[in-house]
């Protein structure tokens, strides 16, 4: 089974087992969902001088999915991303990457991505490729996602969880600051890895 169909392997009868423990059907999964913020994280990663990496996390966001049960494929989501809301735990970097440098958050406050195609890989993963605006430039991007499980939570809300990856070329987003090194190379990689944890509720 796959994303929106996977289902506890446990013998343990229905009677037995926890209502949250046990993944629903295809069609109790499709639906409309809200992310959780406060359990979810959008991250990055760049190489820095050429020899180790700085992390940074998104701390405002908001999106939403459609996950379809009986057909993937017709699955969707966008996310709206505050560029201000950069956290690289340095605040001197932080107010750098929110400069004229690089996201110039005056011109462009909102980082987006619109989804245009979900594919299914096989097992619990799955791929959804979208449309990904920065700096006003919008280019195509693949996210390759695995489902981690659907439940309910002490509070009765339908939860489903997914965690992604991608990389990307900043500079393709007009993102070009650079400092070159005496050593030479430069101070930040052009190629980013962004990482994605998303935990969703389904709307009433």
């Amino acid at each position: 089974m796959g994303i929106f169909g996977r289902k506890t392997t446990d013998t343990t009868t229905a009677a037995t087992t926890p209502a949250a423990a046990v993944n629903p059907d295809l069609a109790a999964l499709t639906g409309d969902y809200t992310i959780d913020p406060s359990h979810s994280a959008i991250g990055f990663v760049a190489r820095h001088a050429m020899v180790t990496n700085v992390k940074g996390t998104f701390k405002e966001f908001e999106g939403t999915l459609h996950l379809d049960g009986a057909d993937p494929s017709k699955s969707t989501a966008m996310i709206d991303v505050k560029m201000d809301s950069v956290d690289t735990r340095s605040e001197d970097r932080d107010n750098h990457l929110k400069s004229s440098d690089f996201f110039r958050i005056d011109e462009f406050p909102t980082m987006t991505f619109r989804s245009t195609k979900v594919e299914a890989l096989g097992g619990d993963d799955y791929r959804i490729t979208g449309d990904l605006s920065i700096l006003g430039v919008t280019k195509p991007l693949s996210i390759d996602l695995e489902f981690n499980g659907s439940a309910t939570d002490p509070f009765g809300n339908e939860r489903v969880g997914f965690e992604g990856k991608a990389e990307i070329l900043r500079s393709d987003w007009g993102l070009t600051w650079n400092a070159a090194l005496e050593t030479g190379g430069f101070l930040v990689s052009d190629k980013i890895k962004l990482t994605f944890d998303i935990s969703a509720i389904k709307n009433a």
